[in-house]
C-alpha cells in the first residue's frame, strides 16, 4: 500500500463499562477496498486504540469469480484456461497443478522430456513471481528504485517464456499428458543466457534493499509470525519458512523432476519470522530458482529428442473416483481436489490456494501492532488477491 494513499473510511465503536457508562471509543478504520497498490481488491477492517491495532479482519470476496463452479462445466482440456488466472503471477504453476490432478486420475505417464521442461518452466515462473514482490515490497515502504530493476530482470525472463508459449501472462502451455509443443529452435541457448544474466544481477537487491538501513529498521522485528500460528492457519510457502517451518513439497514430496535435483534445490529457512526474514527467504528462493533452471537446461541438453505430450482421445473422460494433487507454488501450497463421475467434465474441482490461508493469519498478527507497521506487515505477506478470492 504505497505512499500512504490508502482510501479509508472510519467509524467508532463505544466500549461500555459497568452501569452502562461509556469508558472509551475505538476507531474503526477500513483500509481499502479500492486502493490500487494492494495487489488487487482487499479490505482490512481495523479497530484502533490510538495508534495501535486492537482487532483486524481481512474482508475478502470483492474479486470472486466462481472459478470452482466454472470448472464443473468445462471439459478437462478447458480447465487450464480458468486455472492459470487466480494467481496471475504464477500462471504456469497454476496450470501444472490441474493437469497433474487429471493425469493422476487417468493414471497417465508423461514423456520424460515433458517432465524436465515442466520443471524448467515452473522454476522460471517462480523467479518471475518473486521478482515482482522483490521490487514492489520496497516500493510500499517508500523505496522506488528496486522495482525498476525487478522489472528489468522480469522482462529478460518474460521474453523467453513468451517465446516458448506465445503468452506473456497466461501461458496456456500445459496440456493433459504433457505440453502444447516442443521448444523453438535455439530457445535453450537464449533461455540459458537470460537466466545467467538475471543471476549475475541479483546482487542489486542485496545492495539496494537489504543493505538499506531504513528498510531494515522498518522490517526487523516487525510482524513476527510464530510457528504455532503458521500451523494453525495452514500458512505455507516463503512466509511459513521465514518462521522456521521447514517444509517444501519439492524436497519433502517430490514431483516432476525435483527428486533428481536434490543437490541443487536449497530450501531457504529463517527463524525470526519477521518482515525482514520473509524478504530474505524470497530473495534466496529466487536465486535458487534460477540455479534450478540452469540444472534443468543442462539435463535437457543430455536428453535425446522425443515427444512432449501424449495422444489423447477426442473426448477425454476421467474414470469415476476422486484424487488430490498438490504443488509447491511460488506463494505456497496449492491443492487440487478432483472428483469425477466418469464424464468429460469434473463433478467437483476444489482449489486450495496459498494466498487464501496465508492472509487469514493477519487477524492474529496485526492486533497489538502500530498502524505505521501495518503497511510493512501486509506487504511482506506476498499475496495475490485473485488467489484469495478465486
Amino acid at each position: 500500500m504505497a505512499n500512504g494513499n490508502a482510501r479509508t473510511t472510519a467509524g467508532t465503536e463505544t466500549m461500555v463499562g459497568v452501569g452502562g457508562a461509556a469508558e472509551s471509543t475505538d476507531m474503526v478504520l477500513n483500509i481499502g477496498p479500492q486502493h490500487p497498490s494492494t495487489h488487487g481488491v482487499l479490505r482490512l477492517r481495523l479497530v484502533l486504540d490510538g495508534e495501535r491495532i486492537s482487532r483486524a479482519e481481512p474482508v475478502i470476496g470483492y474479486m470472486h469469480r466462481g472459478a470452482e463452479k466454472l470448472f464443473e462445466v468445462r471439459d478437462y482440456r478447458q480447465l487450464i484456461v480458468l486455472a492459470n488466472r487466480h494467481d496471475w503471477l504464477s500462471a504456469f504453476a497454476n496450470e501444472l497443478g490441474v493437469v497433474l490432478a487429471v493425469e493422476r486420475m487417468l493414471g497417465m505417464e508423461v514423456p520424460r522430456r515433458a517432465v524436465w521442461l515442466r520443471t524448467l518452466l515452473a522454476e522460471l515462473n517462480r523467479a518471475l513471481n518473486h521478482l515482482m514482490f522483490l521490487g514492489s515490497y520496497p516500493l510500499e515502504l517508500g523505496g522506488i528504485t528496486p522495482i525498476f530493476y525487478a522489472f528489468t530482470e522480469r522482462e529478460d525472463l518474460q521474453r523467453v517464456m513468451e517465446e516458448v508459449s506465445g503468452g506473456r501472462m497466461h501461458y496456456m502451455f500445459n496440456r493433459v499428458g504433457g505440453l502444447k509443443e516442443d521448444l523453438p529452435a535455439g530457445w535453450t541457448d537464449r533461455a540459458r543466457a537470460a537466466v545467467a544474466g538475471v543471476r549475475g544481477r541479483m546482487g542489486r537487491f542485496d545492495d539496494l534493499v537489504l543493505g538499506n538501513e531504513v528498510f531494515r529498521a522498518r522490517t526487523r522485528g516487525v510482524g513476527v509470525l510464530d510457528p504455532k500460528t503458521v500451523h494453525a492457519y495452514g500458512v505455507s510457502g516463503p512466509i511459513a519458512r521465514a518462521s522456521g517451518v521447514d517444509f517444501d513439497l519439492r524436497r519433502d514430496e517430490p514431483y516432476l523432476a525435483y527428486g533428481e535435483l536434490r543437490d541443487t534445490l536449497r530450501v531457504a529457512v529463517r527463524t525470526e519470522g519477521d518482515c525482514l526474514a520473509r524478504f530474505e527467504v524470497l530473495l534466496e528462493q529466487t536465486c535458487n530458482a534460477l540455479e534450478l533452471a540452469d540444472a534443468c537446461l543442462d539435463r535437457l541438453a543430455e536428453l535425446p529428442p522425443g515427444p512432449v505430450n501424449q495422444r489423447l482421445p477426442k473426448v477425454l473422460k476421467a474414470p469415476e473416483g476422486a484424487t488430490y494433487a498438490w504443488t509447491e507454488n511460488p506463494l505456497g501450497l496449492n491443492g487440487y481436489y478432483l472428483v469425477s463421475k466418469g464424464e468429460k467434465t469434473p463433478y467437483r474441482m476444489k482449489l486450495r490456494s496459498a494466498s487464501f490461508n496465508n492472509i487469514q493469519a493477519l487477524s492474529e498478527l496485526l492486533p497489538g501492532t502500530l498502524v505505521a507497521d501495518m503497511v510493512a506487515i501486509l506487504g511482506s505477506f506476498f499475496f495475490v488477491v485473485g488467489d484469495i478470492d478465486k
